[in-house]
């Protein structure tokens, strides 16, 4: 592999930030094309579990992220009223914590700001418009009328990628589950000091996640019509009533909520890129190849993962391409295991019909899958 490359990262999201940082730090030139004129991480917070902190580690923001967030290491059961019915140490990757919730936008701070402390480039409000890859390199035109020539083209553009539909056309569009999420940052309770999952069997299920040492985000998911988009005067009060069989700490946490506008609705959809993820030195990763359920609270955590190891993999390799092929082999058993199972757990806790394929998955179950995916990637 040549000493340097030029890189471009199509998606300033977790991904991309973290793939940035990591070629940077290395010496590769990278900018970063990011359609949003800023981070402004949209959403709640998020759980980095322990193998999404190894990445954080590796990419020198493990500190960072733990100041930021809420650091725990027990699942708590819980029945619908607060009590607890179990307490599930979890596994650690190493000697990290088993996970840390944090907002998202305070995550993307830490690593906005790493990829410019290594050296990376972020250019806000622009999208690829064209794309010209002639096998030794790519000529890409941007929408802010310039064009640059690069080595590798990396698309860390989400589950809606443009970039997916450039190489694929529309064969890979999201496919809704059927299902959405719910979620409202409140303040924390003292009590929730992990992820606190309270169920009611299949007629509910809520969690509370600590992403501060004031805050924590409570999350539930519900069958919901592909069309169907909360009420914008009472978007929490519909919340409420889906999530009216708790009391205890879920119901306290509904009642702190008063701003419809706090409650963030999102479709669950699922992308499966099935042919290669690299089409000559364009490559798709994180959600734009293998967007999954967030039942296993993996989906940031294979992002950032695809990126450490894409970057690994570029050290390792003679050639562009021998690296993809390398990384591909080394990543899509294990995103595809993650996004398999994911889906296989919403199925089961919503009671949908599943198939034998996911019945073996489900023996697993999302404890034994935690256990897995400690391990090394």
């Amino acid at each position: 592999m040549a000493p340097t490359l030029r890189v471009l990262i199509h998606g300033g999201g977790i991904g991309g930030l973290t793939l940035a940082t990591a070629l940077a730090r290395r010496g590769h030139t990278v900018e970063v094309a990011e359609i949003r004129e800023e981070l402004d991480a949209l959403g709640v917070g998020i759980i980095q579990p322990s193998n999404a902190l190894h990445v954080m580690r590796e990419l020198g923001v493990l500190d960072e992220c733990l100041a930021a967030g809420f650091a725990w290491e027990v699942l708590t059961i819980a029945d619908p009223a607060g009590n607890t019915l179990a307490r599930i140490p979890q596994p650690r990757m190493d000697d990290l914590p088993a996970a840390n919730g944090i907002p998202r936008p305070a995550l993307a701070r830490v690593l906005g700001d790493a990829a410019l402390a290594a050296g990376a480039k972020i250019r806000f409000g622009v999208t690829v418009t064209e794309l010209d890859d002639d096998g030794t390199g790519v000529t890409v035109a941007l929408s802010d009328g310039s064009t640059g020539r690069w080595d590798l083209v990396v698309g860390f553009d989400g589950i809606g990628s443009p970039l997916r539909t450039r190489l694929y056309g529309d064969r890979y569009a999201p496919a809704y589950t059927g299902f959405a999420n719910w979620r409202v940052t409140v303040p924390r309770h003292p009590d929730v000091r992990g992820v606190l999952m309270a169920t009611a069997g299949k007629e509910a299920k809520a969690l509370l996640t600590p992403i501060t040492d004031e805050l924590m985000y409570l999350g539930a998911v519900f069958a919901e019509a592909e069309d169907h988009r909360p009420d914008p005067a009472r978007a929490h009060e519909q919340l409420a009533e889906r999530l009216a069989v708790f009391s205890g700490p879920v119901a306290e946490a509904l009642r702190a909520v008063t701003d419809p506008a706090a409650v963030v609705y999102s479709r669950i959809s699922q992308v499966t890129v099935e042919e290669p993820w690299h089409v000559g030195r364009v490559v798709l990763a994180g959600d734009a190849a293998h967007a999954s359920t967030p039942h296993l609270a993996q989906g940031a955590a294979m992002a950032g993962e695809d990126a450490l190891v894409l970057a690994e993999s570029l050290d390792a390799a003679d050639s562009v391409p021998e690296a993809l092929e390398a990384w591909e082999a080394r990543r899509r058993p294990r995103a595809l295991w993650v996004q398999a199972l994911s889906g296989a757990v919403l199925k089961q806790e919503m009671g949908a019909p599943t198939t034998p394929e996911e019945d073996a998955l489900l023996e697993v179950g999302v404890p034994g899958a935690a256990h897995v995916l400690v391990k090394p990637y």
